[in-house]
């Protein structure tokens, strides 16, 4: 069992506080975004072994079926397949999708053909992985996910009073539903910046006009002030506004688009880097390759809730397998909890305070703190407090 040393990343869109606040440090002023655990090779976790810090990557890669056990070095490779993250958003994030796992390898192998490095600003596919994710909020958490109806579209786009968005009203409610989020996304991603900056003045006078839309059209107001002029602040409007309370969980699938906008929370995913962007970035967006993997039909968000899954743990559940969450509500008696060892585990304090025991060790971890528990170790959990454990689920 290692204590993890985590990175913090400082994206713009980061909360100055919440981080902070969570672990009971001073902040800084700097934004941090994103804590992030795992082996991740663009910034992995470290460990202590044998006196010297290293990569837990490192870790991994010089003997990966020690530290993964056979079962999920036959599933995924030598490689620790999930990401574990605490979130921290106080700005929106780009409106985003990602692809499928036959998306992501022929994407990668034909970028790779085409002899575009990997760190190039424009590359799209930074390796051959999926990347589904989930996010719980340890706070009220609010965000972008999935399209609306296109009749919902429709009303949105009249209620703003743009007599220059008539014609793609009309589209939204005469044609067939995927045709009608296709073809309407698709002219919102194109659109110059003179209509986009119409729509973002008239969504600031609608925020402020008494109507059904109004709660609505500030929470867009607010995105399109953070971009103005932006495309996809436009495009936003097709994707539905999600408000998770805390421990209630939004899985993310394939093609799904999404953005998060403010905000602390646990997320998982697979440990990918694909992500296609929509808009609400400076970063590089292909529309053409978007528009390939964005999935067009109006599904509800996937709301997920703990189910029970064993003496205090309560389960995220997920269609994947490269990643289980699992939330462990600690409530300080003397018995300990035994997690099962067959799988490489990170579990992740998020309140009060937690004891972890395997023969001959143990770790106290505060809020904000982790550790990285090798496949075939059991770990013995205790204390008062809030633990997420991610595995995977094979």
């Amino acid at each position: 069992m290692d204590r993890l040393t985590n990175p913090v990343r400082p994206y713009p869109w980061g909360s100055t506080t919440a981080l902070p606040a969570l672990m009971g440090v001073s902040p800084d002023g700097s934004p941090q975004a994103e804590l992030w655990m795992g082996a991740h090779p663009s910034a992995p976790s470290r460990v202590r072994r044998g006196g010297r810090l290293l990569g837990l990557d490192e870790v991994i890669e010089a003997d990966p079926r020690g530290e993964l056990g056979d079962a999920a070095v036959r599933r995924f490779g030598p490689r620790l397949p999930f990401l574990v993250k605490l979130l921290a958003a106080d700005a929106p994030l780009s409106l985003q999708v990602h692809p499928d796992a036959a998306q992501a390898a022929a994407g990668y192998a034909h970028e790779n053909a085409e002899g575009i490095p990997l760190d190039a600003p424009h590359r799209t596919y930074r390796d051959a992985q999926h990347k589904p994710e989930m996010i719980v909020a340890l706070t009220p958490f609010e965000g972008l996910c999935g399209f609306r109806p296109p009749r919902e579209c429709a009303d949105l786009l009249d209620a703003l009073r743009v007599n220059r968005l008539a014609p793609y009203a009309a589209r939204l409610r005469s044609a067939p539903e995927e045709d009608a989020l296709r073809e309407v996304f698709s002219a919102f991603l194109r659109l110059g910046p003179d209509l986009a900056a119409l729509v973002g003045d008239a969504l600031a006078s609608a925020a402020r006009r008494p109507g059904p839309f109004r709660e609505t059209f500030a929470v867009y107001d607010l995105i399109a002030r953070a971009h103005p002029g932006d495309p996809g602040a436009v495009a936003a409007l097709m994707v539905r506004h999600v408000r998770l309370a805390p421990g209630e969980g939004l899985f993310l699938g394939a093609g799904v688009p999404h953005a998060y906008l403010a905000g602390l929370g646990v997320e998982v995913m697979a440990a990918s880097d694909n992500v296609l962007r929509c808009g609400l970035t400076d970063k590089h967006v292909d529309v053409p390759e978007l528009l390939r993997v964005v999935r067009f039909d109006a599904l509800p968000a996937q709301v997920v809730r703990p189910a029970g899954g064993g003496d205090v743990e309560e389960v995220y559940a997920a269609p994947v397998d490269d990643f289980r969450l699992s939330r462990l509500v600690l409530g300080g008696s003397e018995k300990a909890h035994t997690l099962p060892g067959a799988r490489p585990q990170i579990l992740v304090c998020t309140r009060g305070s937690a004891r972890l025991t395997v023969p001959g060790d143990e770790v106290v971890l505060p809020p904000g703190a982790s550790a990285y528990v090798p496949a075939g170790e059991e770990v013995a959990v205790s204390g008062t407090g809030t633990v997420f454990r991610t595995t995977t689920a094979v």
